[in-house]
């Protein structure tokens, strides 16, 4: 495999080198009109919203939008955005500090206390305190268990940037004179910005989009301002224009956090390798004070839930576990999830590919276009579908095509985060010997890049699979008659405070969530190399 002297200095190299040195580009023109196709399906619900802003009379937009009513779900938004973030942020560094930096023992094992909540759906949390405090609801409400639920999102971002952190930058600081406050302050800090703001921006997006949790709270967003409005009259008009308003949100909502990341240098320059931060000694004060922050976060988090679910078990008894629709939903739950996932995975394929092996211009685009779709609440998107399949294909109202079609428009970056860290992670060059050695460039993609990029395709399956399964909007709104998941099925008792019937379609939901959730407890540290 080597060349000889004569060849390295020849004018013409050898073919086989040459050959190496070409990268394939499998199927190119079916990988592009794949990836212009699903882009243009994933546009369809901003479409949606800017055809039903441009075709009503402007007299219309005013009436429906400057209304007291907008105003009220405005002013909830921003509160709800204004005090959750904040506290997630903070209580996402806390935590993540003395789980990553402390001695405080059993530090692993605290770690993954702080993960758990993930496992268990927003609107369980909901159910779980309703039930234990039936007359809490209203703002505060909605911000402590939006911080309870939510937190996780934040903390395991940071967690794991908290791991790859070379403190070799903390200690020239400290020997320079400057106190632990400000080391951390003017050192750490600006480290975790990208992970602080990836966080903080799926938490605010989770705020905009989730109406389960709010619904039974009795706090009013836009969310559940659409949902029954759309559920008590089918007025389009103005559930559209609350749809666009929700819009709006989300596009501010990107907008700040493209703007805040910063565009300083995040990785290590220099040689060698980074080390571990040795852990925090402290006095046992100090080690009871870090050890009270966790565990009252882990008692509300997870202790709520499940005491609250237990309690609700034993009262149904067996009766709650003989419902025949039980099993039923558990068997549509993963019948679809399992579908969604494959499909949002396939439909994810060719953008990724595109995007690490062929980058440009049209490539960042057509990414983009997915990205903004699957930043959209969940009834944004159903009420997009309904409205276009009511009006233009009319077979497909209420069908499992359209939920499933909902499931990859909301799911999709999803999959598509993960696949593309799994192909960017195969090296290029095992393709072109692949092909030297005979095989097409598709063969050469199929047998070589996506068998190394298997395991990614299934966390980012995994993670479809995960949303699928807690998805409630959009499958209440377009889910053909009969249909009745996991989550529709504790919805519709739990609003009738049926709370033991409801309590093992949540049980069941907790436990297929657990596997998804550690598998991104597993991940965060093994992207930190531990």
């Amino acid at each position: 495999m080597f060349a000889s002297a004569e060849s390295l200095g020849s004018a013409h190299p050898p073919r086989v080198s040459a050959t190496l040195r070409r990268p394939g580009r499998p199927g190119g023109g079916w990988l592009r009109g794949a990836a212009l196709a699903v882009a243009a399906v994933t546009l369809l619900p901003i479409g949606f919203v800017l055809s039903v802003v441009l075709q009503t009379d402007v007299s219309t937009v005013a009436a429906l939008l400057f209304r007291p009513r907008v105003g009220e779900l405005l002013l909830n938004t921003a509160l709800l955005e204004a005090l959750v973030l904040p506290i997630c942020v903070a209580l996402a560094l806390a935590l993540a500090w003395i789980t990553e930096r402390s001695a405080l023992p059993g530090r692993r094992a605290w770690s993954l206390l702080c993960a758990a909540p993930l496992a268990v759906p927003a609107f369980v949390h909901s159910y779980a305190w309703v039930s234990l405090a039936p007359a809490l609801h209203g703002l505060f409400a909605a911000t402590l268990v939006s911080v309870l639920a939510y937190f996780p999102f934040v903390y395991l971002p940071v967690a794991a940037t908290l791991r790859r952190l070379d403190p070799a930058l903390e200690d020239v600081a400290a020997s320079l004179g400057e106190p632990p406050w400000r080391v951390y302050g003017r050192v750490v800090l600006p480290q975790l910005r990208l992970a602080l703001c990836g966080g903080a921006l799926l938490v605010g997006l989770h705020l905009l989009a989730e109406y389960g949790l709010y619904a039974m709270l009795r706090f009013d967003t836009f969310t559940t301002a659409i949902f029954d409005q759309f559920q008590s009259s089918f007025s389009a008009p103005a559930a559209n224009m609350l749809a666009g308003v929700l819009v709006l949100c989300c596009m501010a909502l990107l907008g700040a956090e493209a703007g805040t990341r910063g565009r300083g240098r995040q990785a290590r320059v220099g040689s060698g390798s980074a080390r571990l931060a040795a852990p925090r000694q402290g006095g046992r004060l100090a080690m009871a004070a870090c050890l009270l922050l966790p565990l009252l976060t882990v008692l509300l988090a997870l202790g709520v839930p499940l005491v609250t679910l237990t309690r609700w078990l034993l009262a149904g008894g067996s009766a709650a576990w003989r419902n025949p629709e039980l099993a039923s939903a558990l068997w549509q739950t993963l019948g679809l999830a399992t579908a969604g996932a494959l499909i949002t995975t396939a439909a994810a394929l060719p953008m990724a590919w595109l995007a690490v092996r062929a980058p440009g211009r049209l490539q960042r685009l057509l990414e983009a276009c997915n990205y903004l779709t699957g930043a959209l609440p969940g009834i944004v998107v159903a009420l997009a579908l309904v409205t276009i399949t009511v009006h233009l294909a009319r077979p497909l109202y209420q069908t499992l095509a359209t939920v499933l079609l909902a499931y990859l428009l909301l799911f999709l970056p999803r999959a598509l985060l993960s696949l593309r860290a799994g192909i960017a992670q195969a090296p290029v060059e095992l393709e072109q010997v692949a092909h030297s050695l005979g095989r097409t460039p598709n063969q050469a993609m199929w047998q070589v890049t996506l068998r190394l990029a298997a395991p990614s395709a299934a966390a980012g399956a995994a993670l479809v699979f995960l949303g699928i399964t807690n998805e409630l909007t959009a499958t209440l709104l377009l889910a053909p008659n009969g249909t009745r998941t996991l989550a529709g099925g504790f919805w519709a008792l739990s609003s009738e405070i049926d709370y033991a019937g409801a309590a093992p379609y949540a049980l069941l939901m907790v436990l297929l969530s657990l596997p998804i959730t550690w598998l991104l407890y597993a991940q965060s540290h093994k992207s930190a190399g531990r």
